[in-house]
């Protein structure tokens, strides 16, 4: 999951180097808190949240595989 995010993340934003995905394991759950450069939060929430939903969406299907709940948090 985490190495998901980070690819779909790096490809969108302007400075990729500054992507850090941190990975915190629940017994049921995952919690994924995606990090990236001020500048480039725009283009990862996207207008009104789209694309932030969409990574999500694609995330938690990808999730579905290994039994898991996934939480995506951006900051």
């Amino acid at each position: 999951m985490k190495d998901l995010l980070e690819v779909i993340a790096r490809n969108l934003v302007d400075y990729p180097e500054k992507v850090v995905v941190k990975e915190i394991q629940g017994e049921h759950s995952l919690v994924l808190e995606l990090h990236v450069a001020p500048e480039d939060m725009g283009k990862v929430i996207g207008k009104q949240g789209r694309i932030a939903k969409a990574i999500r969406t694609v995330v938690k299907a990808s999730a579905i595989h290994e039994d898991k709940r996934v939480v995506i948090e951006i900051m």
